[in-house]
Formats: C-alpha cells, sequence, structure tokens
C-alpha cells in the first residue's frame, strides 16, 4: 500500500497524530520536498526520509517534475513494498504529484490510502475569516492561464513560488482585473511565527521582496470591478426586463436587421481609419447586437447566448481538422479547400448551384458578385485572363449603349447590370475588392467636390449660380493638386 500524508500548512500543531504514527512508523518514507517548515520536526522524531528536491533543478516544467516523482514512487512500491508519500498541505488540494500519482496506482491496481491534513486553504480562510459557502476558487500559478476567472467570487491563487512566476501571475491576473485591485499578499499561512498577510495594489504583486515556496494569493469578490461578458448578457436582461427600456423591449430580429448592418459597417470604417479606439468601441456595438438577438431567442424559447457560442465553437472545430483532428493541411489554399468541403457537407449540398444560392441575398451586390463569381470559378467556369474579362466590359458596355435610349426599363436594368458584374469580374482577376474600390472612387469624389465648393465660395460664387464648365475646371484642378502632392510624396 501507499499512504500519502499531509503535513499540513506548517505548524506542527497541524498536523494530525495519524500522520505522525504513519511518518514515524514508516520504513520507507519520501517528501515531494524539504522546503517545508515541519521538516525539522521529523528531524528532531526521529524521521527518516528521502526527498525530490533535485528534481526540480532535473527538468524543465512542474509537469515533468510531478509526473516523474509520480513513477518513481510507483517503482520504489514495486521494488520494496509499502511506502508512506508526505507533502506539504492537504493531499488532496493543489497536490498535482498526488493527483498523477493515485491515477497510476488506479491504473496498475494498487491500494492507497490518504490521510488528510489541514491544507493551507484551511488556514488562508482562517486567517482571513472567508467563509467558503459564499464562493471560492483555487488557482494554481502554474496553470493560471487556462482558467477562467470571475469577479463574483473569492480567488485564492497558490503556488507562487518566486518573482518570475508572481510576475506572469499578474499579467494573467491584468488581463481581467484592474491593475489597481487590492489583492491579499499571504505567506505562511497558519505558521504563525512565520505568516504575513499585507493588502497590496495587483501592480504590486510581483515587487514584494519576500515571495518564496509559501507565498499565495487571495483576490477577494468585487462586483464593481472590470465589467465582463456577464455584465453584459445582464444589463440587456435588464433593459428587456419588465422595468426595462420601453425601446428595447419593442425590438425583434427583424427591427434589428438595419442595426447589426449599420454596426459591421462602422467596424469596418475604424479599421479603415486604424482608430483603435472607435474600433473598440463599435465592436462592442456589434457584440451588443448579438447579445440583444440571443436575449430576444431564449424569451421565444429557440436559443439562448450559450446556444450561439456552443455553435461558433463546435463550428470552428469542425472546420480546423488541419488543428483539431488530423487532417493535414500546410498553406492557406488547402485550408480554404478543405473548408469548402467540410461546409458542403454540413449544409447537404447536392450541386453547385445550391452553393451559388447559398450566398446571402442581403450582402452588398458588389460583394455578393464576387462570391458567386469566385464560386463559379471552382469548377472552371472563368475567363483565362484579366484581358478576357475587360473584353467582356466593353461588350457589356456597348450593349448598355444600344438599349439606353429605349422605352424598355427592364432591357435598360439587365444590361446596367451586366455591366457591373462584368467589372467585379475584373476586380476578382485584379485581386481588388470592388467595394473597396468603389469606396474609393466615391470618398475621391467628395474631397474633389470640397475643393470646388471651397473655391467656389472663397471667390465669392455661388455652386448653383456656376456652370458646369466652371465646376469642371475647378474638378480638373483639384485632381492636378492631387497628382503634385502624390509627386512630393514620393
Amino acid at each position: 500500500m501507499i499512504k500519502i500524508v499531509g503535513l499540513g500548512p506548517g505548524a506542527k500543531e497541524a498536523m494530525t497524530l495519524g500522520t505522525l504514527e504513519v511518518l514515524k512508523k514508516g520504513s520507507k518514507v519520501f517528501l515531494r520536498t524539504c522546503k517545508h517548515p515541519n521538516v525539522e520536526y521529523l528531524k528532531e522524531l526521529g524521521v527518516e526520509f528521502k526527498t525530490y528536491d533535485d528534481k526540480y533543478d532535473t527538468f524543465d516544467s512542474f509537469d515533468e517534475v510531478y509526473n516523474s516523482i509520480a513513477k518513481e514512487l510507483i517503482d520504489e512500491y514495486e521494488k520494496s513494498g509499502d511506502i508512506v508519500y508526505a507533502v506539504p498541505g492537504h493531499p488532496l488540494v493543489a497536490e498535482k504529484s498526488v493527483t498523477i500519482l493515485l491515477e497510476l496506482c488506479r491504473e496498475k491496481g494498487i491500494q492507497t490510502e490518504i490521510y488528510p491534513a489541514v491544507s493551507f486553504v484551511d488556514a488562508i480562510m482562517e486567517s482571513l475569516k472567508l467563509d467558503p459557502v459564499e464562493g471560492l476558487k483555487i488557482i494554481d500559478a502554474f496553470d493560471i492561464k487556462n482558467q477562467v476567472l470571475d469577479k463574483r467570487i473569492g480567488t485564492i491563487i497558490t503556488q507562487v513560488y518566486n518573482k518570475y512566476i508572481a510576475s506572469e501571475v499578474k499579467l494573467a491576473l491584468n488581463e481581467y482585473y484592474r491593475d489597481d485591485t487590492e489583492v491579499y499578499f499571504i505567506r505562511a499561512a497558519g505558521v504563525k511565527e512565520f505568516e504575513s498577510i499585507r493588502k497590496i495594489a495587483l501592480y504590486e504583486l510581483d515587487r514584494q521582496e519576500d515571495i518564496d515556496h509559501l507565498t499565495s494569493i487571495y483576490i477577494p469578490k468585487d462586483l464593481n470591478n472590470t465589467m465582463d461578458f456577464h455584465d453584459l448578457l445582464a444589463i440587456m436582461d435588464t433593459l428587456r426586463g419588465e422595468d426595462g427600456c420601453p425601446w428595447d423591449k419593442e425590438q425583434t430580429h427583424e427591427s434589428l436587421k438595419r442595426y447589426l448592418i449599420e454596426e459591421c459597417y462602422e467596424v469596418l470604417e475604424a479599421i479603415d481609419e486604424k482608430n483603435e479606439d472607435m474600433l473598440i468601441e463599435e465592436l462592442g456595438d456589434v457584440l451588443l447586437q448579438v447579445v440583444f438577438h440571443a436575449r430576444i431567442g431564449k424569451e421565444e424559447g429557440y436559443f439562448d447566448m450559450s446556444d450561439v457560442i456552443k455553435g461558433i465553437s463546435n463550428k470552428m472545430i469542425e472546420r480546423h481538422p488541419h488543428i483539431f483532428g488530423k487532417v493535414k493541411a500546410e498553406t492557406s489554399e488547402e485550408v480554404l479547400k478543405n473548408w469548402d468541403e467540410i461546409k458542403k457537407k454540413e449544409k447537404g449540398f447536392e450541386s453547385y448551384t445550391e452553393e451559388l444560392r447559398h450566398v446571402p441575398k442581403n450582402l452588398p451586390a458588389l460583394m455578393r458578385a464576387e462570391k458567386v463569381q469566385a464560386k463559379a470559378r471552382k469548377v472552371g467556369f472563368d475567363w483565362d485572363k484579366v484581358e478576357d474579362a475587360l473584353n467582356k466590359v466593353f461588350e457589356e458596355f456597348n450593349e448598355v449603349k444600344d438599349v439606353y435610349k429605349g422605352k424598355n426599363r427592364a432591357k435598360i436594368l439587365e444590361e446596367v447590370g451586366d455591366l457591373i458584374f462584368a467589372v467585379v469580374n475584373v476586380c476578382r482577376f485584379l485581386d481588388i475588392e470592388p467595394e473597396n474600390a468603389l469606396n474609393y472612387t466615391i470618398e475621391k469624389f467628395i474631397n474633389r467636390f470640397e475643393y470646388i465648393e471651397k473655391v467656389a465660395l472663397s471667390k465669392g460664387m455661388k455652386l448653383k449660380e456656376m456652370t458646369l464648365e466652371q465646376m469642371d475646371a475647378l474638378w480638373e484642378e483639384a485632381k492636378q493638386k492631387k497628382i503634385l502632392a502624390e509627386k512630393k510624396e514620393f
């Protein structure tokens, strides 16, 4: 049998009589580390032991250390029979080596017995007068990047061994909490002669001089800390609630359509202007629309935010088999090809036409045209070179000339549409987004028009009183000034 005992947080009074008896009678006693206040007391009792401190210098990560300790303990048991393994605190509280050892024992059918002890968590709760019923989360400092932080419950960070680890913990916490958040720095909890507990600001965490293997951090519950996703959901619940906002309560999926589109375009504008503050705000507005629709879905009983998150998470995993599966894709082209094949299976498309029809009709027409053309190209329905696409533009232009004076509006509409569709083809061959190209020209038009108006006003002229020739001359002047400015920049 392997007996696993806890040495408590550090005070010898916190060790149980059962643990002391096991340690004194054990012929083969192993300690994870000798860096514990009670180790000197064990020596006084005449307990002989071996420690695994050397492994911390042998391996690059703690996971490797703990795996090695567990495997060596199994080897010792198989070679010598009953052994005792002692760890700081409680064996089942934040003790990774014990977790690994217990799993190996289950696999090999080896009997184990746990001797509990007062843990550092008990000591912290006693020192800070905490009631765990109000919520308490315990996080290993080495696993903090894989944890979800929550200001709604108190959080203990354990194994803050040194300044480097403290710095890593601080950086991880700063991604969620304000950097001036008050936290408790706790060293040697439960060991009266060494215990030190003090409040510090989070940004001061790695500046403490007495950080060592007995250090933990406690972050109190603080509902007024940085806003998170749950706050946004709660705000939406309030707005749609019985005493909420009249306008918000009236909205439906259909009434919100225009706002979702508007917010998306404002995100694009922020990106174009390279304005990060604006981008943060506009992305928030888009997120609000997602939350709004999810809340309406919840009220109607069809779906909620969890369904939205589960859906997109599953989709990302399924659409990236080269990351989460065994499919190989080393280039972007291979990734997109896999994506399309997976999407085709998911949607149950049985023809290429179904793929074309699946391109959303609500997309701006230039974007929709580009996507439809790109999908048609996959089966070879496309021009061979850009010159062919340009010739098609000239052909369509002439067809517009043939009908534009007629009375058949449907025919004119058709031919103008053909011309624009042909121009989109040229954009695609030149790897230019037609939407961007047209918006660029619109901005250029507005800037030149502004020049005409400003010059006219400076000369005491009104636009409505000017001839087209006068305005056109100023247009050409604005054009030449732009060319000269570009040459100077070059």
